[in-house]
């Protein structure tokens, strides 16, 4: 027996398949054939459709939140960077490491 080569499906044919799937007008042996697909993999695409169909509906308001950010830390970094880099500079300037200021 060969073994068939790994395929990769798109997700629209995924999406056909579950929805088939989902439908409930042949069982799963049947869409296994029609669609030439392990009923393993209807199965588990069928899942994965019904686990993120959620998220069709309430994207936007996923999106709408984003964390808070933290300005006093952001600052406290920025400062933090600006005083190393003061002392880099300083320190290669000395060691005649570093040309003319640019």
């Amino acid at each position: 027996m060969t073994r068939r080569p790994r395929r990769d499906h798109t997700p629209a044919f995924k999406a056909k398949v579950a929805l088939a799937a989902i439908k409930g007008e042949k069982t799963l042996a049947e869409l296994a054939q029609v669609f030439d697909v392990h009923p393993n993999q209807i199965t588990a695409w069928k899942a994965q459709l019904l686990d993120g169909a959620a998220g069709v509906f309430g994207s936007g308001a996923v999106s709408a939140e984003t964390a808070p950010v933290d300005l006093k830390a952001l600052h406290a970094k920025i400062g933090e960077l600006t005083l190393e880099k003061d002392f880099l500079e300083g320190a290669l300037s000395k060691a005649g490491m570093l040309s003319a200021k640019r």
